[in-house]
């Protein structure tokens, strides 16, 4: 931890492990143990193991490929458990579910070292803990005690939920933030994929606790539905990663061009035009001689982005392998398109990019260029090869008239 993490996530994470264990163990001396609780605690504890062991392989390939943001399905049991038991005894449910996690799991996996792993467990730990404290100080009661008929019960489970959900975000997303000083939305706090998973964990968390309470019995069904959504979440994660560049997180070749296909096809049945602009980074190879292969990804992926920002929403933008990158414009006009790789051509020479070099000293790169080719469908071609043939051609031009300058398929003929 002390080589690896910065200094100001480790006295985050300590900070949050030491109250963490401090509410923990004081909740439980202070306050009496019953059998409800003795009760709950077992049922929730074989069913979170029981759950885990069933799926150990779909989390390990899902920890596997996941990023700084993994949402895992414990979430079922500590909503349940912030309903059905006192703070302590459900901080120490996580505890011993995050403990299961790790020997089975995790710790076959080299992106969850020992330190982030005992800190997400003190993140889980307040989160519950936060959950079931709000459920008991401000709630209508015990679960038990309400009226199934009654919409006690559903507040009780929307309260718990909410808690839960707004401690956990708030906690996780400060400390990736320290420890990757990261600052876009997905980072932070998620896919939109991620949060709809992390929502359906948070119902059949309600779920499960109306139905132990009311009818312990069909707490048993959570989990067929719990396996097969467990198994296609990492179906979708395995089809992303093989159409995403692991280095800038756009698409990659093959990704990139089955969107372009599909779109082309698209733009001839409605008989509008598109644009393409082949992107190459100028004198790329200097950057990596000069700061290292490190720096030199970083740069990869700071363009990456700028692309991003600078192209619509809807424009698909991707990877083509060392510095060169691909953007498809739908419905737009060659001179639209010049003026969109104009804006990227001068938004490129005012990057500059900080990275970490030897001693942990810092290094700003400046001075960046690219050449970019620009191609319309149909002028250049409906098919995806000539158009890209066409870019290149122009992207060519680009490089032996200087660099750092944008060449037009049909400003070239």
């Amino acid at each position: 931890m002390w080589s690896v993490a910065r200094r100001g996530w480790i006295v985050y994470a300590l900070a949050n492990e030491v109250v963490a264990l401090t509410l923990t163990v004081a909740s439980l001396v202070t306050h009496q143990v019953g059998h409800e609780d003795l009760r709950w605690f077992t049922v929730l504890l074989v069913l979170g193991v029981g759950q885990a062991e069933m799926s150990r392989r779909i989390e390990r390939m899902r920890r596997w490929m996941g990023g700084q943001t993994h949402i895992n399905v414990t979430s079922v049991w500590l909503v349940a458990g912030a309903v059905l038991l006192t703070p302590g005894w459900v901080s120490l449910l996580a505890a011993l579910l995050y403990l299961h996690l790790w020997a089975r799991v995790w710790r076959h996996v080299r992106s969850r070292p020992a330190h982030r792993v005992v800190a997400s467990t003190a993140f889980i730990m307040l989160s519950s803990f936060a959950a079931s404290y709000a459920v008991r100080a401000f709630g209508p009661g015990d679960l038990a005690d309400v009226d199934h008929s009654s919409v006690q019960g559903t507040v009780v489970v929307l309260l718990a939920a909410g808690v839960f959900e707004l401690v956990n975000l708030v906690i996780v997303a400060t400390g990736i933030f320290l420890y990757t000083r990261e600052r876009s939305v997905t980072d932070l706090l998620g896919t939109g994929a991620d949060n709809a998973l992390e929502l359906v964990t948070l119902c059949l968390g309600g779920l499960v606790a109306l139905a132990l309470v009311y009818q312990p019995a069909l707490a048993l069904l959570v989990f067929p539905p719990l396996v097969m959504l467990h198994r296609n979440v990492l179906l979708k994660q395995l089809e992303v990663a093989a159409a995403t560049d692991d280095k800038t997180g756009l698409f990659n070749t093959l990704g990139w061009r089955d969107l372009a296909s599909r779109e082309l096809a698209r733009a001839q049945r409605s008989q509008s035009t598109c644009g393409v602009l082949m992107v190459d980074l100028d004198h790329f190879k200097r950057v990596n001689d000069t700061y290292g292969h490190l720096a030199g990804d970083s740069v990869l992926k700071a363009v990456g982005e700028l692309l991003r920002a600078e192209v619509r929403d809807y424009d698909v933008v991707g990877r083509f392998g060392g510095e060169e990158f691909a953007v498809l414009l739908p419905d737009i006009t060659e001179q639209d398109s010049v003026a969109i790789a104009e804006r990227i051509r001068t938004a490129v020479t005012q990057l500059e990019v900080g990275v970490e070099i030897e001693d942990d000293r810092v290094a700003t790169i400046s001075g960046l260029s690219v050449s970019i080719g620009v191609a319309v469908c149909p002028d250049s071609g409906t098919a995806i090869e000539r158009l890209l043939l066409a870019a290149d051609t122009a992207l060519y031009k680009a490089k032996n008239d200087g660099r750092n300058t944008v060449v037009s398929v049909g400003a070239s003929m």
